[in-house]
This record gives C-alpha cells, structure tokens and sequence, in this order.
C-alpha cells in the first residue's frame, strides 16, 4: 500500500477501485501536505496528490515522520471530507491532530538543529 490516495480511501473505508471522491479526497490530501509544511515538515517539494501514482516515498523518506504524517494526513482528510456525526469523536479526533501537529513541529525542529 505504497500509494497516498489509495491509503488514504482504505483509512476512510473506501475501495480503492471507487474513484468516486478522489477528487475531493485529493483535496483533503493536498490541503494536509500543505499544513505539513507549515508546521515545518518538509517533504519531496511541490508534491502534490493527483492520483493513485503518487507514493508516501516519492512524499517522504524518514519513516519516523512519515508514520505522524501518514497518521496526520488521514486525519486532517477525514475531518473536511467526512467528519464524524458524534461531537464527542469529533473533538476527540481535534485533540489527536493538535497533538500530532506538537509532535510533528517538535520533531521538525529537531531535525532542523541537527
């Protein structure tokens, strides 16, 4: 499962030949890639998810930080592409990404001393 948008449509429990919402998956995706950078998280430059030809190696090498953004990424998609109905899950699911986002920052920093 090397690909993003197909981990991505398994996480959400979509099937992968279902190219249904990639577009809007895509978006979610991009938009999480984005933040990622942000936070200081620098990947392969100007990577952007179009398809299912694009994989986690070609995003990013360090598996460390690529399992927080992988974790990250789905997140961040599932919140704008299909967010939980309960408030309890979704606040729930707010408090993982701002902890991955502290974490994700931290690890960045890190990396950047060294």
């Amino acid at each position: 499962m090397n690909s993003v948008l197909n981990t991505i449509k398994k996480l959400l429990g979509l099937d992968a030949d279902d190219d249904s919402f990639d577009s809007d998956i895509c978006v979610g995706i991009n938009s999480a890639i984005l933040t990622l950078i942000q936070l200081g998280l620098e990947g392969k430059e100007g990577f952007i998810v179009t398809s299912n030809e694009q994989e986690w190696s070609d995003y990013l090498n360090d598996n460390k930080l690529l399992s927080m953004a992988q974790q990250y990424i789905y997140l961040k998609t599932k919140m704008s592409f299909d967010p939980p109905q309960n408030s309890v899950v979704c606040e729930n699911l707010k408090q993982i990404i701002n902890e991955l986002e502290w974490r994700i920052r931290m690890e960045s920093e890190t990396n950047n001393k060294e």
